[in-house]
């Protein structure tokens, strides 16, 4: 049997093999995903952009928001060329490898034909060796050791079996692995450069990699926000539980992102020392005299009051402070979110009791509010109808003083010819281009179902129970609405915040007790539960209530008793044995009746899995959910920006949230939300807001009252047909009682005793 050698290659070939496979894989992958390829500008698209010269700046904005992208997409090219150039020279070099073994012709050596005598074929080995011999001048080593060994594998007779038998004169040859590195690699000499290199690779590059990533890693969230700012919006929460939304600003600008202590991206200059106590002079209310920390800082003055100017569409030095506002407003977005995270954590910790003051839902929605506010560059108490291009504050006087349009929505609906006459001061260029931008906005059609999946009966909501809001959002273009006045008008939210108030002291204002109760809050006695009604069984109270919201939970509990009935009924006829099935049935065999049962639980069974299947696919989709859905037209703000929204369920009485804010990131046409929370615990008739905010457009937010009328829950049942088991299983004796996987109560008190 052949034996195995192990050898290091002399040659080099395998080491070539294994380079040219290894460059291969790298190659093909990198040429189809990073070759880089000019964009094909689609004309018609180009058409539906908007062309005010805010947007024409954005873009340029955005070219030169990589300097560099020429060099680089040139650098790629030349790496990946470079690439297949050296996979080509490997070829021809592997190519030009000479493998005797493996193409071994002793006839096209000793150049005979096959057909030749001994003395033809000894002739010509004379012939070549006195040619090939390594003692002449012509001689080459190689080219005679093939050349002895040919002539050996057709005049010898033992070599001429070997080669016939194994194609080689030799006999069966050890079988060699061949290790692809080359052999300097191993030598003596070379020992001290190969280990400084493994050491310095592995031993020194590559842990200072890895820790330089861990120890910027660990300093930011999930959502690349510093955990010193997290910690920061925590402290000024809990700090101010009511805040307000001036305020929201003044702890959004502290932010430490903007800090050059902890962000090495933020330029300082010199002319700083200048321009921002020039800025700050034109802005009123800007509080720089607080004395806070960090919000006294003075990089946080500096980006309060680059916010300001934002909102208020000041023009900045291109420069210096422009640059800064771009690099401000970009961080924004990512801080709001995690400032909405932070005010919905410390609401969940107040409801666990682990922090003394619960968060009012003012503060949660004056932070939402801030990111529509800064993607647009508009305060919230302007017209949003300065959020389409062309328009200012004059137009909007004349729009008001011949017809007052207050929203969006509003002016989407006006006929034509009317809308061209409240903007004849713009040119037709401009007033299609205006129109043309709204027609692109937002439309969303919103509604809620509210059920409790995990019950019988579904439609009834009893004390407790885990209340399942499914919330349905269909985005349609503003443009369905142009001409159309007999549209409904959106519900807006109901700001029931004194925003007047904002110039005094914050803290004063949050330290104000709230007077209302928590939903979970038990009554008092001869007082009124939770939304100002009693619990359903005072009749007097009851009086209280609305006509329509006693007639739906008189009707709810009728419908809910009738129904408890017939299940009982139906219980009993298919459990008890030896009953008389015709008689309690009414009409029917007993056959029939166990048929129609089998029917009915067949068809809920149906039902419930194809409830799940919807569950199961909605969680799958959701697992790789997007953040693509409809690009925002926001010339103010220096990125593109995709359309998000929130959506939560609160109680405007007791000023508190109910369900985590969901982001909904990928609303193209329509998705379906699912907000729980958990009943309140005493009966009665409450009203609560499901809300929907835009962070990308003022003048969007929606919200839809949910009536609830919680019933009281249930007793649990003691007795019932199907634990009737002493006709079916034999007696338990005590032993087997031992033996049960729970532990009653009452053997519980016994082992005590």
């Amino acid at each position: 049997m052949a034996g195995q050698k192990f050898q290091y290659d002399e040659s080099g070939g395998t080491f070539y093999y294994f380079v040219l496979s290894f460059l291969a894989l790298i190659l093909i992958p990198t040429t189809i995903y990073y070759w880089p390829r000019k964009k094909k500008e689609d004309n018609s698209k180009l058409k539906e952009e908007c062309q005010c010269a805010d947007c024409q700046k954005k873009k340029t904005i955005l070219a030169n928001a990589e300097p560099y992208r020429a060099l680089t997409s040139w650098t790629i090219k030349l790496t990946i060329v470079l690439g297949w150039a050296l996979l080509l020279f490997l070829t021809y070099r592997v190519s030009q490898f000479d493998y005797e073994m493996a193409s071994f012709d002793p006839f096209e050596i000793l150049n005979v034909p096959p057909t030749s005598s001994q003395a033809e074929i000894k002739k010509a080995y004379y012939r070549l060796s006195k040619v090939l011999h390594p003692d002449k001048e012509t001689g080459d080593e190689k080219s005679f050791m093939m050349l002895s060994k040919a002539y050996q594998a057709l005049t010898d007779d033992v070599a001429k079996e070997n080669y016939e038998k194994y194609g080689n004169p030799d006999g069966p040859g050890a079988m060699s692995f061949g290790i692809a590195l080359p052999s300097w690699i191993v030598e003596k000499e070379n020992s001290v450069w190969v280990l400084g290199l493994y050491g310095l690779v592995f031993m020194v590059a590559m842990p200072s990699a890895v820790g330089v990533w861990w120890y910027r890693s660990i300093r930011f969230s999930g959502d690349k926000v510093l955990l010193d700012t997290t910690q920061m919006y925590f402290y000024f929460i809990h700090k101010t539980p009511h805040m307000l939304l001036k305020r929201a600003l003044m702890v959004l600008a502290a932010s430490l992102e903007f800090d050059k202590r902890h962000n090495s991206q933020v330029q300082e200059r010199q002319s700083d020392n200048d321009e921002v106590p020039a800025l700050i002079r034109q802005l009123p209310n800007l509080n720089e005299k607080c004395k806070e920390h960090p919000l006294c800082r003075m990089y946080s003055i500096k980006a309060r009051a680059i916010l300001h100017a934002h909102l208020s569409r000041m023009p900045l030095n291109p420069e210096t402070l422009e640059r800064d506002r771009q690099f401000v407003v970009k961080k924004c977005p990512y801080l709001v979110q995690e400032m909405v995270s932070c005010v919905h954590q410390l609401v969940m910790m107040a409801y666990a009791r682990r922090v003394p003051r619960l968060p009012s839902i003012e503060t949660i929605e004056n932070c939402m509010k801030m990111s529509p506010m800064i993607i647009q560059g508009l305060w919230e108490f302007k017209s949003p109808l300065l959020q389409l291009p062309h328009l200012t504050e004059d137009h909007l006087y004349f729009m008001n003083k011949k017809r007052h349009v207050k929203n969006l929505q509003q002016f989407a609906q006006l006929k034509p010819e009317e809308s061209r006459q409240l903007l004849k001061n713009l040119s037709d260029f401009e007033y299609e281009n205006t129109m043309k931008v709204l027609g692109k906005m937002p439309l969303i059609d919103f509604s809620i179902r509210c059920e409790v999946i995990d019950d019988e009966n579904t439609n009834v909501v009893t004390a407790g129970a885990i209340v399942t809001v499914t919330v349905t959002l269909e985005r349609k273009d503003m443009k369905t609405l142009f001409g159309d006045t007999k549209a409904p008008e959106k519900q807006g939210i109901k700001d029931e915040t004194n925003e007047e108030a904002a110039g005094d002291d914050d803290e004063a204002a949050a330290a104000a007790p709230v007077k209302k109760a928590s939903a979970w809050a038990k009554p008092r006695k001869g007082g009124k539960g939770k939304g100002g009604k009693k619990p359903a069984q005072n009749q007097k109270n009851q009086k209280k209530v609305p006509a329509k919201a006693a007639a739906t939970a008189t009707t709810t509990a009728s419908e809910d008793q009738a129904a408890a009935g017939n299940s009982d009924a139906e219980s009993e006829a298919g459990n008890a044995e030896g009953s008389d099935v015709e008689s309690a049935a009414g009409s029917g065999s007993e056959d029939e009746e166990k048929g129609k049962n089998n029917s009915s639980l067949d068809d809920d069974d149906d039902e419930e899995w194809e409830r799940l299947q919807a569950k199961l696919n909605k969680r799958e989709r959701l697992e790789g959910k997007s953040r693509l859905s409809h690009t925002v037209h926001c010339p103010y703000f220096p990125e593109e920006k995709q359309e998000y929204w929130w959506t939560y369920i609160c109680d405007r009485k007791s000023r508190t949230l109910l369900t985590a804010p969901y982001h909904v990131t990928n609303l193209v046409e329509k998705e379906e939300i699912q907000l729980k929370f958990t009943a309140p615990r005493w009966p009665g008739v409450y009203t609560f807001t499901v809300c929907l905010r835009s962070d990308s457009y003022l003048g969007m937010d929606q919200q839809q009252e949910l009536k609830l009328d919680v019933q009281k829950a249930p007793a649990p049942p003691t007795d019932h047909p199907q634990w009737d088991l002493s006709e079916s299983e034999p007696e338990h004796t005590d032993q087997q009682e031992n033996l049960s996987d729970y532990t009653t109560d009452t053997s519980d008190e016994e082992d005590s005793d």
